[in-house]
């Protein structure tokens, strides 16, 4: 598991603070690794997910850190969306 993983669940767990997810979302994070989040927080692995959002590791990392709002990675064709776009929006707003 890379660095900038480690760093993601660690913020993530602290951005959802136990928020109630709907479902199973994956972030795949390409050259670095896959992240699944639900209503138990974030975690590495790669189970089934209800949606799932592929990213660069440098667009991930600032989606996460607050410095790229998700929507307009998704507008832009950074951020590519599989699946529950409800589900991926509850994520996006959890993570503002």
């Amino acid at each position: 598991m890379s660095d900038r993983i480690d760093a993601a669940i660690t913020a993530l767990n602290a951005k959802l603070n136990g928020a109630a997810l709907d479902g199973t979302a994956k972030f795949v994070v390409r050259g670095d690794g896959v992240i699944l989040v639900d209503s138990d927080g974030a975690r590495t692995g790669d189970a089934a997910s209800d949606v799932t959002l592929t990213a660069d590791g440098d667009v991930f990392e600032a989606i996460v850190m607050g410095d790229l709002d998700p929507a307009s990675a998704f507008m832009t064709g950074k951020l590519d969306i599989d699946g529950d776009m409800g589900l991926a929006l509850q994520l996006a707003g959890a993570l503002s």
